[in-house]
């Protein structure tokens, strides 16, 4: 191996390693070697085969390497171009992977039109096939169509994908229905009783559901004939956690009533789902839902989930921050108007269409056309609220648009213990944000965006803002291993380009 490709591989696994916000010593105890080693291996002083960095990449939680994976690696993005022209929103990922998780409960053949080919999608498919559920893309890979198996082999699992997708927890609600015992891999990091997996467990347990942990493993056992009795006060009104509620309910014989239940877009897009289903859900967009369960569920479905708010934020900001007039079609407006009422009163130029339907008959869409705006710091502080306020995964996106305005800008992020930090990597770029605590940062601007190559933060939507703030960079910029972006959005390079970007993916090896 050429002195050159270890320098390189040293600096990935530094920068992996820096993100995870290890020392070289967790990491040398975590690979079973001394810190000195992972110092040269860092410096690319030491040869290194592949299944060490293999090792260390599942050490990391970092796609170092990939073997026998095409997919996209790196990007290296010319900045400083002004897009134009129109670009539509793809469907909801957080919706389509809820729905792969809900296609349990029907014992007929499901059709999901217009899924996001991502690869959040692709790691639950992978977990569905390997217990025996049958799925295929069908016209022209645009739709998906899903048939169960009369049994699930729980023990053919795929471990390993399941543990690559936190959706995974969304399979204990329908499973409860299906059998006795069964066990479920879960992600590294979530353990039994954290703040992120104990609501689940609470609600669910009043379906008879008893759950331990051990060694990331799931085990569970069913109580035959439990039933809520009383309303489901969930601890949390989280999405997840109210459409495991959901799923669990929806195969209950009788009225379960779901308390401080989340009305965010994906939760509605499964309660329409449900419908299809032939389950009556009462109360849908409120925090209150009623679920009438049908015990036993066997017909053919076909079902479009509409389009993903989120994504459509993450265009806005990418016309905002290149300064740029462009078209975005297809944005489901209710899960929009917070945003767009905050970025009003910063001064965005923007009009929209007329309300039109999606394809599931039920949510509004608008097309918005974003003009280059002079944008002043809003008053009050960004900050997340649950459905109908300012969504949380579009926090991210204001820290960008902030830098893009006169002004300093408070971002508080409340919910997510780290993310806020992740949007520091923004000055690296040029950026001026100030960390003040893991939940809030200070943003000032505007900016004189700088390209620079870097490592792909580990979080989702700050992922992508680092890709926004180099589209908006003077000059050729490399963000390395965006599988994580690639998690969440589909071909969103290409989609990108196709409306002026200039965005190269490349691989190292």
């Amino acid at each position: 191996m050429a002195d050159d490709y270890l320098v390189r591989i040293g600096k990935l696994i530094r920068d992996a390693r820096q993100h995870r916000g290890w020392t070289q010593s967790q990491l040398a105890d975590a690979l079973g070697t001394s810190q000195s080693a992972v110092n040269r291996i860092e410096r690319g002083n030491q040869n290194i085969s592949l299944e060490m960095i293999a090792r260390i990449g599942e050490a990391l939680d970092s796609e170092i390497v990939s073997l026998g994976y095409a997919g996209p690696m790196h990007l290296r993005v010319v900045g400083g171009r002004r897009l134009s022209g129109a670009i539509d929103v793809k469907t909801s990922k957080n919706a389509c992977v809820a729905l792969l998780c809900a296609s349990l409960l029907n014992k007929g053949r499901t059709v999901l039109r217009r899924v996001a080919r991502i690869e959040e999608v692709y790691r639950l498919l992978e977990v569905l096939n390997s217990i025996g559920v049958r799925t295929r893309w069908i016209n022209e890979g645009v739709d998906l169509e899903i048939v169960p198996p009369a049994r699930l082999d729980m023990d053919a699992m795929d471990a390993d994908a399941a543990r690559r997708t936190r959706s995974i927890i969304m399979f204990l609600g329908p499973l409860l229905h299906r059998m006795d015992q069964f066990r479920l891999p879960y992600a590294g990091g979530c353990d039994l009783g954290t703040r992120t997996i104990e609501p689940h467990m609470i609600a669910l347990r009043r379906f008879g559901l008893d759950i331990t942990a051990t060694e990331g493993i799931y085990h569970a056992k069913v109580e035959a004939g439990v039933s809520p009795g009383r309303p489901i006060v969930l601890t949390e009104r989280g999405d997840t956690v109210t459409e495991n509620a959901l799923l669990a309910a929806a195969r209950h014989d009788g009225a379960t009533v779901i308390r401080n239940a989340s009305s965010n877009y994906m939760v509605q897009d499964l309660c329409f789902f449900l419908e299809a289903l032939g389950v009556r859900v009462d109360g849908i967009g409120t925090t209150t839902l009623t679920v009438h369960g049908v015990p036993n569920i066997d017909v053919d479905v076909d079902y479009s989930p509409s389009e993903d708010p989120v994504e459509a934020m993450s265009l806005v900001a990418a016309a905002v921050v290149t300064e740029s007039e462009l078209t975005i079609r297809r944005v489901p407006i209710e899960f929009m108007e917070i945003e767009l009422a905050v970025l009003e009163e910063m001064g965005l130029d923007h009009d929209r269409s007329a309300e039109y339907t999606a394809d599931n008959n039920r949510t509004r869409l608008v097309d918005l056309t974003v003009r280059p705006s002079k944008l002043e710091a809003p008053i009050d502080k960004i900050h997340p609220m649950p459905f109908p306020g300012l969504n949380i995964d579009n926090v991210p996106f204001f820290a960008a648009i902030a830098a893009s305005a006169q002004g300093q800008t408070l971002i508080h992020d409340w919910v997510y213990d780290n993310r806020a930090i992740y949007l520091t990597d923004l000055n690296r770029l040029g950026g001026r944000l100030q960390l003040l605590d893991p939940h809030r940062v200070l943003v000032e601007g505007p900016t004189r965006w700088r390209a620079a190559e870097m490592m792909c933060p580990p979080a989702l939507r700050p992922a992508v803002v680092v890709l926004l703030a180099m589209m908006a960079a003077e000059g050729t910029s490399v963000l390395r291993n965006v599988y994580v972006i690639n998690r969440g959005y589909e071909e969103l390079a290409e989609r990108l380009n196709s409306v002026g970007a200039q965005i190269e993916i490349f691989r190292d090896i």
